[in-house]
């Protein structure tokens, strides 16, 4: 697998397909590139598919800081070295919609276009609650609070539809083998800065697509990010709540398809 040994948090990142054309995936916080399962196997029969991890999560190095600014720069140095030249269609979930907001306000030359997924563009609300997740999962341990995370990062029905099952296990079994080090990057999402003020800048194609079970970036967020992006598209979708595009994958796949090639046309 591809590693950006040059650049601070040697960047590790999964590449698949071929293409003219290349999407960049970038994950939720708590996860890594491997959320992107569904996409890259659906996507890289068209495009090359690139999917990441942030600095301090999967193979990529803890190195701080690890501020939103800091994996903005990350996510600079790996789009001008796997498409030197060449825009990208820029995918983001949570985390990585703090960093495709970024990008798309001050890079627009590296981004073809924007999707963010379950998102928000203001500082984090709920900081006294996540601060002591955190607090409790470094010094009592994950299993502790791996089940209340899990139920942050997915939607009420994902835990009733028995074809999701697998999907949380794993995801929840990860977070109980998380290192300590990774509340460093929580730090860096619940001390986040808002970018509000960025988003009249960003004017290339933008669509955002919330789960209308989000209770971590509500659907109220995806809207007010919808009306401060001029011409941007909003989609709700059922059933899903923070992780949608592991919880209903073909919906996902079908807006994204469908907004990205209608840039090729």
């Amino acid at each position: 697998m591809p590693v950006l040994h040059d650049t601070p948090a040697r960047t590790f990142y999964q590449q698949e397909g071929s293409g003219d054309s290349t999407i960049v995936f970038a994950h939720g916080l708590l996860f890594d590139h491997r959320m992107w399962q569904f996409q890259v196997a659906y996507f890289s029969a068209q495009f090359r598919c690139i999917a990441y991890d942030h600095r301090g999560q999967g193979q990529s190095a803890v190195v701080l800081p690890m501020d939103m600014d800091t994996l903005y720069e990350d996510a600079v140095r790996l789009i001008e070295r796997v498409s030197p030249g060449k825009p990208v269609h820029f995918v983001g979930l949570s985390m990585g919609g703090f960093v495709g907001m970024r990008l798309a306000a001050r890079r627009p030359d590296l981004l073809l276009s924007l999707s963010l997924l379950d998102t928000a563009a203001e500082p984090e609300p709920n900081r006294l609650k996540y601060r002591l997740l955190s607090f409790i999962f470094k010094t009592v341990g994950p299993r502790v609070v791996s089940e209340k995370i899990i139920r942050i990062l997915f939607g009420r029905s994902s835990f009733q539809d028995p074809t999701r099952q697998p999907i949380l296990s794993f995801w929840k079994k990860m977070i109980e083998g998380y290192p300590k080090s990774i509340t460093h990057a929580v730090a860096g999402v619940i001390n986040r800065k808002g970018v509000e003020h960025e988003l009249a800048n960003i004017r290339i194609p933008t669509q955002v697509i919330v789960g209308k079970e989000d209770v971590a970036t509500v659907p109220a967020k995806a809207e007010k990010i919808h009306a401060l992006i001029n011409g941007s598209r909003l989609y709700r979708i059922a059933h899903a709540g923070h992780s949608s595009c592991l919880e209903r994958p073909e919906q996902v796949n079908e807006l994204l398809e469908r907004f990205i090639l209608s840039q090729h046309t």
